[in-house]
């Protein structure tokens, strides 16, 4: 509910004067929702594009279109979550591998790759699953997701 111009109070989204102080309030502009026209399912299916589905995991938990699809928000958290292992593969354990100082040659650059692959391969499942429609919980990131969703209720 809007607010008025002038003196602050609470004014109906059609009123034109404040009934309160009588002031003139603006013309409101609708506010144009950009998800309007993505289907449940393909918002999901956007939440896993490996690398740069997490801007489009932001942009659902954003909107108001989603906001009470449980189902929806449980993809976009799961993607995000996918993205942040991701990037602590990418950021902590490959430097932290890259010192062959403590571990033999052949394993200390093969293990970040093998992690990378595996998160890789994550995205894609995740992607295939979302596109047949079915709701499908990664071991440790899942119950972080569902968390999360329980917790914005």
């Amino acid at each position: 509910m809007p607010y008025c111009c002038q003196c602050g109070l609470k004014v109906g989204n059609s009123d034109v004067y404040c009934a309160s102080c009588g002031a003139r309030q603006p013309a409101s502009k609708p506010v144009a929702d950009y998800m309007q026209g993505i289907s449940s399912r393909t918002a999901s299916l956007l939440c896993y594009i490996p690398i740069l589905g997490w801007i489009v995991a932001i942009v659902v938990l954003a909107s108001a279109r989603f906001r009470d699809d449980p189902r929806v928000r449980f993809n976009a958290f799961q993607g995000l979550y996918l993205f942040v292992a991701w990037l602590i593969v990418d950021w902590v354990l490959g430097p932290l591998f890259g010192f062959p100082h403590w571990m033999g040659p052949p394993f200390y650059k093969v293990f970040p790759a093998l992690m990378k692959a595996a998160i890789f391969g994550a995205w894609i499942f995740m992607m295939v699953k979302t596109s047949q429609d079915e709701l499908y919980k990664l071991p440790i990131l899942g119950d972080l997701a569902a968390k999360s969703v329980s917790e914005q209720r």
